[in-house]
């Protein structure tokens, strides 16, 4: 993105503090015009002394002239401070508002965001944080120095030069003169620091990710014990980076000693010229310090405009990413104008293909129809495509090919948030938010009476753990077991109760116990919905009404149980696999030995 391009995108966030915009361009015209005194100042006083030696006068005729240079000067400091404090005030005021909005349209935008937006591999948890955190920072320092740093130094040197030129016309143009060199130095600067600034982007966003990817794989590293691999790989990734930026430095260093030195040869100049019209009698003595703080106003800006302009190519490079994020009007979750008031809950799926952002096709031709008020189980093995097709129910994606109906209207139809508060999901891990278990059961129902977070927890066996914390219902949800975790989830779903209930391993993280409790309160809660469940424990699915068998992204089989059982198909090999991992032969003897001996004993 150029600058023009960033300031258009900036505008709309600047405009509603104009009158926060105007105070500070007043304030900058007018610490301009303060900022010229010292030189009139200076050249009178030079000037005077001088008219006052050569009149062989002393200090007692000379005090009139110190105090008034005195009172003069203090005056503007005094001004000039309430200036500067208005100017940075302002500045910042306008800069903290700024970055709150952008912050929070990121966030409002990404919310917005389809579930593809976050699996594609450039937008990973990490690599967006970068992105939004240093989008953020540039863009405010690019507002920063406009309207702290920038505007104020350039009217300076704006005024300083009008003031020069209108008292010698050869002062102003070797001032004008060398500002173009600068420039044209300052522009080759930036264009080779242009794709190295790009690369310094991409290794930040990919040691962020590498970061967040160790956080969340310490168990399995240190399970492994890793840590050696992991720590050398985070050396290879800060070294790249180390590298990156070490290049960035040199090259800012070698420009900035050649734009130093431009500087320095344009105030070699004004003193051989102005001493050279003082000894032609042009001007006065006092006219040298006078064009020189002049010049040092003018100058002003291009001592500082390499640390601005560095900070102003940060913006270039990172704004692109951050309004990337703004700009992914395509990954905008998809909704539609019907609005369900009460949903029997039939689905129909006709000739279904979806292919998820990666590549990967996980389903092909996909038929099966859900009816209302029934259980349905999905079967199959791992990367089957079981998950994907709630995934699709629940409008997380979007079908590739095919017809989804619910109640006989297209799904894509439905409003999506408005169809997600009458669908209730658990999944086979379930994400708990930061804060304590009330909070997290109410996200199931977020103004329920604390009476109803208790009655959930208690449908979902959780309520006797709960009151055995040190905090009860007020204890860190993050710091419990996986399985009571996801007994949470479970509590969110009877608090929703909503007339659809998709289970995907609803019962995976949990004991023997727990399961048979948790399976007793979801038969309760069945009863007259929509249920979708995938689980591979046999006791969850062989009581569905109907079951749907897929393999490899294909709808292989359906029926109940007891007919996929009698076909010896793919049902059949996965219910007799689930046997054997749980040895039911011997569990089946020893029930019926156990069963004997009750029958002896009874004898």
């Amino acid at each position: 993105m150029s600058l023009w391009e960033i300031i258009k995108r900036l505008y709309p966030y600047v405009r509603p503090y104009r009158p926060l915009v105007l105070g500070t361009l007043l304030l900058t015209l007018v610490g301009s015009l303060a900022a010229q005194v010292n030189p009139f100042v200076l050249r009178y006083t030079v000037d005077t002394v001088q008219g006052l030696l050569n009149a062989n006068k002393g200090l007692i005729e000379g005090a009139n002239l110190l105090l008034l240079v005195s009172g003069l000067l203090l005056g503007k400091e005094i001004i000039n401070t309430f200036i500067q404090f208005g100017q940075k005030f302002y500045g910042e005021k306008i800069r903290i508002n700024v970055s709150s909005t952008l912050s929070q349209d990121a966030v409002r935008k990404i919310l917005s965001y389809q579930l593809g937006f976050y699996s594609d591999n450039g937008n990973q948890t990490g690599k967006l944080q970068t992105r939004i955190d240093r989008g953020v920072e540039s863009l405010m320092k690019l507002v920063q120095n406009f309207f702290i740093d920038i505007l104020p130094l350039f009217a300076n040197a704006i005024v300083a030069l009008v003031v020069m030129f209108s008292a010698n016309l050869y002062v102003g143009l070797v001032a004008v003169c060398i500002l173009p060199l600068y420039f044209w130095i300052s522009y080759r600067q930036a264009d080779k620091l242009n794709g190295t600034r790009r690369a310094l982007r991409g290794l930040r966003e990919a040691k962020s990710q590498g970061l967040v990817n160790l956080i969340d794989s310490a168990v399995v590293i240190k399970s492994f014990v890793r840590e050696d691999y992991e720590e050398l790989k985070q050396a290879q990734a800060q070294q790249n980076l180390q590298e990156a930026q070490l290049q960035t430095r040199k090259t800012n260093f070698l420009f900035d000693g050649l734009k130093t030195f431009t500087e320095q040869v344009g105030v070699v100049l004004i003193i051989i010229l102005t001493a050279y019209l003082v000894l032609d009698r042009q001007i006065s003595i006092g006219a040298i310090m006078f064009h020189i703080l002049l010049f040092n106003n003018v100058s002003a800006p291009i001592r500082q405009l390499h640390r601005i302009y560095d900070e102003m190519n940060d913006a270039l490079t990172y704004s692109e990413g951050f309004f990337d994020i703004l700009d992914a009007k395509e990954a905008v979750e998809p909704t539609g104008p019907l609005q369900p008031t009460h949903l029997h809950g039939t689905f129909d799926i006709c000739n279904v293909d979806f292919t998820y952002p990666s590549g990967t096709q996980a389903l092909h031709d996909v038929c099966l129809t859900i009816e209302a008020g029934k259980t349905t189980a999905l079967v199959g093995l791992s990367g089957a495509g079981k998950s994907t097709i709630i995934n699709l129910l629940c409008k997380f994606y979007a079908p590739d090919r095919g017809k989804m109906l619910l109640d006989g209207k297209p799904l894509a139809d439905y409003d999506t948030h408005t169809l997600r508060q009458q669908i209730g999901l658990v999944l086979q891990k379930n994400h708990i938010f930061k804060g304590t278990i009330e909070e997290n059961i109410r996200y199931g129902l977020m103004n329920a009476s604390f009476e109803q977070v208790q009655h959930a927890a208690k449908q979902a066996y959780l309520h006797e753990q709960i009151m055995q914390l040190p905090k009860q219902y007020e204890s860190d949800a993050q710091q419990l077991s996986g399985g009571q975790q996801q007994r949470i989830a479970i509590a969110r779903l009877f608090l929703k109760n909503p007339p659809i209930i998709f289970l995907d391993e609803p019962t995976a993280s949990l004991d023997a116990i727990a399961t048979e409790q948790i399976k007793n309160s979801l038969d309760a809660i069945k009863q007259g919905r929509t249920v979708i469940i995938i689980s591979h424990s046999l006791a969850q699915i062989v009581d569905s009404d109907c079951i749907y068998v897929m393999k490899e992204g294909r709808m292989v089989e359906s029926g109940t149980h007891e007919q996929l059982y009698d076909q010896r198909g793919t049902y059949r090999e996965i219910f007799d696999a689930s046997a054997r991992s749980l040895n039911i032969e011997k569990l089946a003897r020893v029930l019926v030995d156990d069963e004997d001996e009750v029958g002896d004993t009874a004898a």
